[in-house]
């Protein structure tokens, strides 16, 4: 009977070659297989680097499909090295199907860690890095985004969410309306690249920048967690009474709302509907 081979679980540097570690480049060079998330990105990284392997495809939806060969593979004594575009397999990208079906088959994995784009963002933030959740891509359903959203407005620690550039407005508005504009954030963008950058300020102050600035490149958004007062959600009754006091205040009915839904970390939609009648 054949021995097993290995799965070798490999991240990928995310921007900067560099960052590629030299165990990394060794593991590469020494697999029988690359299963690739996307063949033709793996291949400039191998030709950058010099190697020359046979590259599997291994992308979403249709990992179980590709697994079956990756598998037989395996099973018959070959090593295989997962590999995604950037940054580690199984982390908001191909790869965690893979592994439970080698732990299920007995086949060892192995990780080969290299850059993260969450962990990187974190820790340049400049926000609490105590204790974070790391939450990655936001449903694109409105129903799911709305609930995961929900069940992350209370939470104390500090949230990671990816975005690309086309989505970034809409999410900062989502993540406003839900979490409260108040809330000091950080986007990262395009780290460990040629044009890396922080920007910090509230959620609200982001949405701002943004309705005058194009979004360019992958972002990473970093947000404070829920303040004391925050995790003792404010009730829509509550956040109605201070709504009004904002309207008597001379507020408009709709910066009113906007306002409280903001400080009670409920839905501006939803409060305006209660005051207006609609």
């Amino acid at each position: 009977m054949t021995d097993s081979g290995k799965l070798y679980v490999v991240g990928t540097p995310i921007g900067n070659l560099s960052d590629f570690s030299p165990r990394g480049i060794e593991t590469l060079e020494s697999v029988d297989y690359i299963a690739a998330e996307d063949t033709r990105v793996t291949l400039r990284l191998l030709t950058h680097f010099g190697i020359k392997k046979p590259l599997l495809s291994y992308y979403k939806p249709h990992e179980a499909e590709k697994s079956a060969k990756i598998l037989q593979l395996l099973s018959e004594g070959s090593s295989v090295a997962l590999v995604s575009d950037a940054g580690m397999p199984c982390i908001s990208d191909p790869g965690v199907y893979l592994v439970q079906k080698c732990y299920e088959q007995g086949i060892p994995v192995e990780s080969v860690p290299c850059c993260n784009a969450a962990i990187a963002a974190v820790a340049i933030s400049g926000i609490d890095t105590t204790r974070f959740a790391f939450e990655g891509f936001l449903p694109v359903n409105k129903k799911e985004r709305q609930e995961r959203l929900k069940d992350a407005a209370g939470l104390p620690h500090t949230l990671i969410y990816y975005e690309a550039p086309h989505k970034l407005r809409q999410t900062l508005s989502d993540l406003s309306e839900a979490l409260g504009g108040g809330r000091n954030a950080a986007l990262c963008r395009e780290l460990t690249k040629l044009h890396e950058e922080v920007i910090r300020g509230t959620i609200s102050e982001l949405c701002g920048i943004y309705e005058q600035t194009e979004p360019r490149g992958e972002y990473v958004i970093v947000i404070e967690g829920a303040a004391p007062q925050q995790q003792e959600a404010m009730s829509l009754e509550q956040a109605a009474e201070l709504a009004r006091s904002y309207a008597e205040g001379g507020d408009k009915l709709s910066e009113a709302c906007k306002k409280a839904a903001q400080a009670a970390g409920i839905s501006r939609k939803e409060l305006y509907r209660l005051l207006s009648g609609e």
